[in-house]
């Protein structure tokens, strides 16, 4: 079986493979030198065999940790059943070329909306517990547990220790972020690590670490290196901070500084209590010292006055328009007094006239001459017709 493997392996072409050294067996005088390929993203290693030479000629000289890529054809050995590959050419991955394959991650990542700033969710303003992604006793979790405690001295830690670089330290990262996010205590997950270089800060811009943090539940806090660094990490994170100081200023409040708020909230409470209590009394002394409330009779009697002195000037109208009217009837009673008949026939005579409807004058009917002085005499008329006149 193992010929067979060997005779199917050899029979594989050259090829190219990327990694990360992690191990370099070279001993003085020998022609062969051994290497470590390890793959960054995966717990996936591979034995690489050399020649020493090529080791020698390399500037700057591989070092545990370098980027390089490799070209080199497979080989399994039938004796220990092992595959190797065997390098003829290694080349180191420079800085430009990460941060092109970065820049492309980067494109990939924030076209599928991982970047959106409407999938990030705010911070609580007092998390039950706070969970520490970082180096072991390292700068970077003195600092973020020193000020989270100065400024909020009860709060509790969740710490995990883990590799912060290497090929070791995504492996790694990926099971403490896993844990951390499955416990319902913690309120908030913060991943903290030193400045350094490009190479060092390459796992916070792993993929499978940015699409890790992108899937959790529990907001997370990127605290990757210094002002001037920015892993893709940063971008995927809730929220991101420069530096691990200002994560843990930023994932709890300041005692100090909340309580100093709510003494000021008091007192602007005090105030606008006191405020409206004066505007209010105010009120109520300008309400009472008005007429309607200072003495509520005088309306009254203001008003009776009122109701009486026009009650007086009705009567005098009403007395004034019933004497005039009295005089009035009283003319017009003389009037009719003088002009009508019965005058004339007191004082002994009468004239009698028959007036159409022409108003032309018909006739005149004077009294009878013997009829003594003071006798009343009828006037019989009939038919629009005086008939005769009778003493009465």
């Amino acid at each position: 079986m193992a010929r067979k493997i060997a005779d199917w392996i050899n029979r594989l072409g050259q090829i190219w493979v990327e990694g990360q050294i992690t191990q370099i067996s070279m001993r003085p005088g020998a022609q062969t030198a051994f290497l470590t390929l390890r793959d960054p993203s995966a717990d996936v290693s591979l034995t690489l065999t050399c020649a020493s030479s090529l080791l020698r000629k390399m500037d700057p000289p591989l070092t545990d940790g370098s980027r390089v890529v490799v070209h080199g054809k497979p080989t399994f050995f039938v004796g220990r059943g092992t595959l190797s590959l065997r390098v003829d050419e290694i080349r180191a991955v420079g800085i430009g070329e990460l941060l092109a394959r970065i820049e492309r991650l980067r494109q990939l990542l924030k076209a599928e909306g991982l970047f959106d700033p409407a999938r990030k969710r705010p911070l609580p303003f007092l998390p039950n517990r706070v969970g520490l992604i970082t180096g072991r006793a390292s700068a970077a979790e003195h600092d973020v547990l020193t000020n989270a405690q100065l400024r909020w001295p009860n709060v509790q830690f969740e710490v995990r220790n883990v590799a912060v670089q290497g090929t070791s330290a995504v492996p790694q990262i990926l099971p403490a972020l896993e844990e951390l996010d499955r416990m319902p205590e913690v309120d908030v997950i913060v991943l903290a690590r030193g400045g350094g270089s490009v190479e060092d800060l390459l796992p916070f811009s792993d993929e499978a670490l940015c699409r890790a943090v992108a899937a959790c539940t529990t907001p997370v806090v990127s605290a990757i290196g210094h002002e001037p660094d920015s892993p893709l990490l940063d971008h995927v994170a809730d929220v991101r901070c420069s530096t691990p100081t200002g994560a843990g200023k930023r994932v709890v409040p300041d005692v100090a500084e909340e309580t100093q708020r709510i003494g000021q909230l008091r007192d602007r409470a005090r105030r606008a209590l006191h405020g409206w209590v004066d505007r209010e009394r105010r009120l109520l002394d300008q309400l009472r010292s008005r007429p309607a409330l200072a003495d509520p009779h005088k309306p009254l009697q203001q008003r009776a006055e009122q109701v009486a002195q026009l009650r007086d000037r009705s009567r005098r109208a009403m007395s004034a328009v019933l004497t005039a009217e009295g005089h009035a009837l009283s003319a017009t009673r003389s009037r009719l007094t003088t002009l009508g008949p019965a005058a004339t026939l007191a004082r002994g005579y009468a004239i009698v006239q028959r007036i159409e409807d022409t108003d032309e004058v018909d006739g005149v009917l004077r009294s009878v001459d013997d009829a003594p002085a003071g006798t009343r005499l009828r006037v019989r008329v009939a038919d629009g017709a005086i008939q005769a006149v009778v003493p009465d």
